[in-house]
């Protein structure tokens, strides 16, 4: 039994390698009741709501969500978020657990009038849903309204005695998947009722790292912080320039002044995983530092990535290094992992 409500998952139930693979193969199902949401309900505009994100949410239809960001006055990034149009002025925020309190601060101090602001996280248990199969295992839970959903759209359905949860089409592996939002109370049964399906297995935080690295996601706190802007870590599609928000004329100028250091993604030729706070050199000269690294179990070879000085074309060849240990690494193209990789291991069903 997960421990929901927790402030971490488990770091693993039968092993990182097996819920890995099971993940990419079938499905598996993740306790992510740690995670922290806020309901808003007010006018994006009026409310000062939308100076808030970095992301276009005036224009969201109903049922879509957003992948963007909160920024300080630097443009450095305050946490990574998604953010839910619920109806035309209700709003919910889905944050990182360690970064709920400021973002809560955050909100409230920058807020203006005519809003109701909620922290609904101790309330609320979300699971994440993930794999190929993950639709098919749903379907038979929510039935065939589930197909409807495209990505990065959700929906309201019914569960035990007419429950409501919020079922989205979202997910941090790269395979087809679902996020359930449900009320704390009821997240045991569904968890239990989700097990009873044989092709899905529980899976914890080491293999939901090192499915999030393979397709090159950025976790906060490790390769998003307040000392990097969404410039520096390559990630300006969700950024949208045209409208205002905190941060946006210090963006601007790095746009025009240029990156002191940006994020590169790098791949190993042997199983010699690069790990968080490795050196990161070019010819013997430290130019950088990993952020993130790990052995992909997918491509059976080290991955990472990590923040860089300088302009370096893929296929630039160098080194990562933390004491004795070095290891040979070539710059290389994200994501890390394709289609195509998943049948050469083997692992596509």
């Amino acid at each position: 039994m997960a421990p929901f409500g927790g402030w971490m998952m488990p770091i693993q139930y039968q092993g990182i390698l097996a819920e890995h693979a099971h993940t990419r193969r079938s499905v598996s199902v993740f306790d992510i009741c740690h995670m922290g949401e806020f309901m808003l309900q007010g006018d994006p505009v009026l409310s000062g709501f939308d100076r808030l994100v970095t992301q276009n949410i005036t224009a969201m239809p109903l049922g879509t969500c957003r992948y963007g960001f909160m920024l300080n006055e630097q443009a450095g990034i305050l946490d990574d978020l998604i953010v839910y149009r619920i109806n035309k002025a209700g709003w919910m925020i889905v944050v990182n657990a360690a970064t709920t309190p400021g973002d809560l601060a955050h909100l409230k101090e920058n807020l203006f009038t005519g809003y109701s602001l909620e922290d609904v996280s101790s309330k609320m248990a979300k699971l994440d849903v993930q794999g190929p199969q993950s639709q098919e295992v749903l379907k038979n839970i929510f039935g065939r309204k589930l197909e409807e959903l495209n990505y990065y759209t959700f929906s309201e359905f019914k569960i035990f005695d007419h429950q409501s949860c919020i079922v989205s089409r979202t997910g941090y592996t790269g395979e087809l998947g679902y996020e359930i939002y449900i009320a704390g109370d009821y997240v045991g049964r569904l968890w239990e009722l989700l097990l009873e399906d044989t092709r899905v297995k529980p899976a914890g935080l080491g293999c939901r790292d090192t499915l999030r690295l393979e397709m090159s996601y950025p976790l906060y706190g490790q390769d998003l912080d307040t000392l990097h802007t969404p410039l520096a870590a390559g990630l300006m599609k969700f950024v949208d320039l045209s409208k205002d928000f905190i941060g946006r004329e210090a963006l601007a100028r790095e746009q025009e002044n240029g990156l002191k250091e940006h994020l590169i993604y790098f791949q190993a030729d042997s199983r010699r995983a690069p790990r968080h706070g490795f050196a990161i050199l070019d010819k013997g000269r430290k130019i950088g530092t990993v952020t993130s690294g790990s052995f992909s179990p997918s491509l059976g070879v080290g991955i990472g990535m990590g923040y860089v000085a300088g302009n370096y074309n893929i296929g630039a060849q160098l080194v990562v290094k933390q004491e004795a240990t070095e290891i040979p690494v070539a710059v290389v193209k994200r994501p890390f992992l394709h289609k195509t990789s998943l049948f050469k291991a083997g692992i596509n069903p």
